[in-house]
């Protein structure tokens, strides 16, 4: 077995349709793939189809948006889950109208110094995709003004540039909490990522456990060796489920799928946590 759980398509950030993801998924020898577009379930019915078309197992996911109370950024992998329980779904639609909204201002911003407009950004970006950084990005290197999204995200949109907004997202317990009872399995997604920016303290962990967190996303190329480390302790103390995952977003990033993947006892962990009707 070969599992991989977490992929992102052109729905959200990454670069291709669900069904070309799911695609390649499976030329590239895996047996099992999630779909885990930011804050959207609008791929799953597509990569289905292609999933079972290529004999391939599906996994259904999204990647929700949140921040902690001192505003840095986390992750959160929902297996499985209702795509209909309203209370989940109110608060990623909130999520979303804040990112469109901080898109527009930070390409306002953006606009007083580089040859970039909304339209642009909205070149970029497939019919009901998440807004986000990366398409903004794109734009970026549309317009010759990066030569990719690493270099536009590791100057331009870093979180310490002037042009960087801010905007809302849930707190990663109550996201927990939502997940849980839309009948998902919530798992912390590269929980250590300090090249991403500030990554948030024990304390989040131990208020994200409280909350019915199921798992750490501990093999990412994002969590560097002692991090893992102390992710794989972390999970041993509260027994939590352990994954690995590619975070593949096609063109948009290097990462390559299966290039970290997660164990078949935890995927068949997750699935027995689930409690949708999927």
């Amino acid at each position: 077995m070969c599992i991989d759980l977490h992929t992102h398509s052109n729905v959200s950030d990454g670069t291709e349709p669900p069904a070309v993801v799911v695609r390649r998924a499976a030329e590239a020898g895996l047996t099992a793939v999630a779909l885990t577009d930011h804050d959207s379930t609008a791929g799953w019915a597509e990569a289905a189809r292609e999933a079972s078309s290529c004999g391939i197992d599906f996994v259904p996911g999204t990647e929700v948006t949140c921040a902690s109370e001192d505003g840095i950024s986390v992750h959160l992998l929902s297996y499985l889950h209702d795509p209909e329980d309203p209370e989940l779904r109110a608060e990623i639609d909130r999520s979303r109208a804040a990112r469109l909204t901080r898109a527009r201002r930070m390409v306002e911003r953006l606009g007083e110094d580089f040859p970039i407009t909304w339209p642009d950004v909205e070149a970029q970006v497939n019919a009901d995709a998440t807004v986000g950084r990366p398409h903004i990005a794109d734009a970026l290197v549309a317009a010759g003004v990066c030569r990719n999204r690493t270099e536009a995200f590791a100057t331009i949109l870093t979180t310490g540039s002037k042009y960087y907004v801010p905007h809302y997202a849930p707190n990663p317990a109550l996201a927990v909490s939502l997940v849980r009872r839309a009948g998902g399995v919530p798992v912390f997604a590269h929980p250590l990522a300090s090249k991403r920016g500030r990554t948030v303290g024990p304390e989040v962990f131990e208020e994200m456990v409280d909350a019915g967190l199921a798992g750490v996303e501990v093999y990412h190329r994002d969590n560097g060796p002692e991090d893992r480390q102390w992710l794989l302790e972390f999970a041993r103390t509260h027994g939590l489920i352990v994954t690995g995952s590619s975070d593949y977003h096609g063109a948009g990033k290097p990462n390559r799928l299966g290039e970290n993947t997660t164990e078949p006892q935890a995927l068949e962990t997750i699935r027995a946590q689930a409690r949708s009707p999927r």
